[in-house]
């Protein structure tokens, strides 16, 4: 039997892994919450924006994380076959 998830399957986990982030979500809300209540709308957005930007730093350097351990675990599955 072959158990391999196909890229379509992992193209969708990929996408989705941080929002199934219960933990994370909830953070995010609370953050915006207490951001709700500056006066200043420009400060307001130019606080939210840098979040977000940080917040989609922190994703790609968690994607490239998975990615690399990915391929190592490819790897090594590789090399156990072929020994």
């Amino acid at each position: 039997m072959n158990f391999r998830k196909n890229k379509n399957m992992e193209s969708v986990e990929n996408r989705n892994w941080k929002a199934n982030g219960q933990k994370y979500l909830k953070e995010l809300q609370a953050f915006l919450d207490k951001v709700e209540n500056i006066e200043n709308e420009e400060l307001r957005k130019d606080i939210i924006f840098q979040m977000l930007r940080c917040d989609n730093e922190l994703t790609l350097l968690a994607e490239e994380v998975f990615k690399k351990y990915k391929n190592d675990k490819e790897k090594s599955l590789k090399e156990c076959e072929d020994d």
